[in-house]
């Protein structure tokens, strides 16, 4: 099972749902770097469920613990691995779904692929397993920001038919965190805050689009052909839980203009580049352009919905189900740190490959 990401700055994540603990293998993070739990659990605790109305009610605390890799309150240039006990597991709650398949997991499909399956919680394909790739991005999110001035960023950019109105360039983490939805448009985050409320008193789910922004990325980061940049921010953020669409810059809105219209001109001030427009989203041929990354990330409704629907059981009988368990009316909310957290795992990597090549 591929469970590995990224070439110099590599994680390996570990762990079901509701087996004993979930958790990450980083491996390649530099020496010398301070490194904490404290570094780490501000990021876990925006991921986790049960903050909100409008998450899920399980109540896990998320609480991270360094079990490798630092002594003494730094890297030590050896793998990382961070450990988080699960703590409200409930697999009784899945009884049903041991002889039955849910609509639109990956339940069918796990089965159809190795013969065998977790069916508690979904084992791996929960995205409980994204606990690993957020402790492992605030790791990362540290390499960036100290090492090479560097910040990302993600909020929710829409939810159904509910856009909000944000400024790449402008958005701040205060502004996001200061509403459950973390959408930083106050008077949209009213209205999101409420359809997906209303969603989940029916037993249904919403999606939505969340947009990720990368701050202060010198030119020259990526690694064409097949390595380009936006490629692997594409590859990382559609690897995500309920992920279902990527566009990056002007995205499919570039169909609607012309050459002329969409190209970014360059300009020079005091022996800097800069380009007037960002429709490229601040990457070109693959390779930054030092221009702020935007990009956006397309999130379907979660599966789990609270109403009977048609199915067929491990012996594909037809048959139906109605789930059970705790589950997110919108994802989206959760989505921005995992957003986050994938970026930063792409940068850290790719600013690494960057030194290793150019110095």
């Amino acid at each position: 099972m591929a469970s590995t990401f990224g070439q110099l700055f590599r994680i390996t994540t570990w762990g079901e749902s509701h087996g004993g603990g979930v958790g990450v293998v980083v491996d390649g993070c530099p020496p010398k770097l301070k490194l904490t739990e404290a570094d780490i659990q501000p990021e876990l605790n925006r991921r986790r469920p049960g903050q909100s109305k409008i998450t899920s009610r399980r109540r896990e605390p998320d609480v991270v613990q360094i079990l490798s890799g630092t002594f003494e309150g730094k890297t030590i240039g050896s793998p990382i691995c961070l450990w988080v006990k699960n703590e409200d597991a409930r697999p009784d709650a899945y009884l049903e779904m041991k002889e039955k398949f849910r609509p639109s997991h990956a339940d069918y499909t796990y089965f159809a692929k190795y013969g065998i399956r977790n069916w508690q919680g979904g084992g791996r394909a929960s995205a409980r397993e994204t606990i690993g790739r957020v402790a492992a991005g605030a790791i990362a999110k540290k390499i960036l920001r100290e090492r090479f001035g560097v910040e990302t960023l993600a909020y929710v950019k829409q939810v159904q038919n509910i856009s909000a109105d944000i400024d790449p360039d402008k958005a701040r983490l205060k502004d996001v965190e200061s509403n459950i939805v973390r959408c930083p448009d106050k008077t949209a985050a009213e209205k999101m805050i409420a359809l997906i409320d209303e969603m989940r008193r029916a037993g249904d789910t919403v999606g939505g689009i969340v947009e990720g922004i990368a701050r202060g990325v010198p030119a020259g980061w990526g690694e064409p052909v097949f390595d380009k940049l936006g490629a692997d921010l594409a590859k990382a953020m559609m690897s995500l839980p309920a992920s279902k669409g990527f566009e990056i810059g002007s995205g499919f809105d570039s169909i609607w203009m012309t050459g002329r219209e969409h190209n970014d001109a360059f300009r020079a001030r005091n022996k800097n580049v800069f380009t007037t427009t960002n429709f490229s989203g601040g990457i070109q041929g693959g390779i930054s352009n030092g221009q702020t990354i935007f990009f956006r990330v397309a999130f379907k409704p979660v599966a789990t919905v609270m109403h009977e629907q048609d199915t067929v059981d491990v012996r594909l009988a037809n048959t139906k189900l109605k789930a059970r368990g705790r589950h997110d009316p919108c994802v989206l909310p959760r989505a921005v740190p995992m957003v986050e957290a994938m970026t930063a795992l792409v940068l850290a990597d790719h600013a690494l490959r960057q030194k290793a090549q150019c110095g």
